[in-house]
């Protein structure tokens, strides 16, 4: 995300807009002009002024474009983020939220301080440092890349006395009011970039931690779809190793109902569906909303397609009624590829089970002419999907339900 561009996912408690023109005159050397005032030991006013000048330098694109090209200048921006008060420090955060939101800028941020991840983490896992969620920001843009994930994910394993890294992010995450001056809800998107990684996704899903099933109640956390979304996407990749599915389907863990009930609605069913339903999706309230956020929704659908790539976790899926949900969210969902996806899911659960030795469809081979085919089917799924989805922006009242395939 970047300062100047809102929160990703429409967080609530989310960080300011910011952004403001170039300088009109010799804008290298007006940028190098401000580096004595950034200097820690500056005039304090003088300091914040020259911070808010840089801040305000990357609300644009040439802003950020000049600042990558002055290393010293980057490297006075992150001592100013990591400095206590009376340092401008937040200035200084937000400006490094707005750099590090352009990934084309990580690696000059990186060129200039090698030691950006380990230091921001330290603030962001510090329940007392008040500019927390700018460093989780932060750390949440850097680590969508492999190379400053790769350095994330090496502070996170430095020895430390106690918690891991990692087991501190999730108590941070996972803890109301773990830091009472920040909301901290960017360690979700962080910690889902971090799980695209298998020594994330083992710490996550060893059985003797009990940490997923920790982060499950936060797919239904009301106040922020950024943390949200982050927890969602998280819960997805660990769903991509097959061998937990057992494990995570079963009664120490039990997450479908978690994936499933973000994805129900206020809808009535008979006794004998209802029967069908884990004890948490039924009888809902008549008040009972599906999550609001389509990126949201479409990752949960996807999370529960890979708990079926086995025979196994296809029947586990099938036997406590998701179709049901699934079917009632098709009728419902107004976003085109989301509804695709639904629909996808839905032929795997009333569908026939594949052939003997291509049960587990993670593990099928599949011939590159038949990939390139279903590469273009997607394509085509897409581009209809986006056709769709500009007519209804032009004519919304003509929607028209369409049926769950049966």
């Amino acid at each position: 995300m970047r300062e100047d561009e809102g929160d990703v996912g429409g967080s609530a408690g989310g960080l300011a807009s910011v952004g403001s023109p170039m300088l009109e005159a010799g804008p290298k050397a007006e940028a190098a002009k401000l580096l004595p005032f950034l200097a820690l030991g500056a005039r304090a006013d003088l300091q914040a002024a020259a911070a808010q000048h840089v801040l305000a330098l990357t609300g644009s694109g040439p802003g950020r474009t000049l600042l990558a090209g002055q290393a010293a200048l980057l490297r006075a921006l992150v001592e100013l983020a990591v400095a206590p008060a009376p340092a401008p420090a937040r200035d200084a955060a937000r400006a490094l939220v707005n750099l590090s939101a352009d990934p084309g800028l990580h690696e000059p941020l990186l060129a200039a301080e090698p030691g950006l991840p380990a230091r921001l983490l330290g603030c962001a896992l510090d329940p007392q440092w008040p500019w927390a969620e700018e460093a989780a920001a932060v750390l949440a843009n850097l680590s969508r890349e492999p190379v400053p994930c790769t350095a994330l994910m090496a502070a996170l394993a430095a020895p430390e006395p106690g918690e891991s890294g990692l087991e501190r992010l999730v108590r941070a995450l996972c803890t109301p009011g773990y830091n009472a001056r920040a909301p901290l809800h960017y360690l979700g998107p962080m910690l889902s970039n971090l799980s695209q990684r298998p020594a994330t996704r083992a710490f996550l899903l060893d059985p003797d931690r009990c940490v997923v099933q920790r982060l499950l109640p936060l797919t239904q956390y009301p106040d922020s779809s950024v943390r949200r979304g982050g927890v969602v996407g998280t819960l997805r990749n660990c769903c991509f190793e097959h061998r937990h599915h057992e494990w995570l389907l079963g009664p120490e863990v039990d997450i479908l109902p978690f994936l499933l009930l973000p994805l129900a609605g206020p809808e009535d069913f008979s006794e004998e569906e209802m029967e069908r339903l884990p004890v948490d999706l039924q009888y809902l309230p008549q008040d009972k909303q599906r999550d609001p956020d389509a990126d949201i929704r479409k990752m949960l659908i996807e999370a529960i397609m890979l708990l079926t790539a086995t025979a196994p976790g296809r029947k586990q899926v099938r036997d406590q009624g998701a179709y049901l949900i699934l079917r009632e969210l098709h009728n419902w969902e107004p976003e085109p590829d989301v509804r695709v996806t639904c629909e996808k899911l839905i032929q795997v659960l009333i569908g026939d089970e594949p052939e003997h030795g291509m049960e587990n469809l993670l593990e099928v081979q599949v011939p590159e002419d038949v990939e390139r085919q279903l590469q273009q089917q997607d394509r085509q799924e897409q581009e209809q999907c986006e056709r769709v989805q500009q007519a209804l922006e032009l004519a919304p009242e003509t929607q028209a339900e369409v049926a769950a395939p049966t």
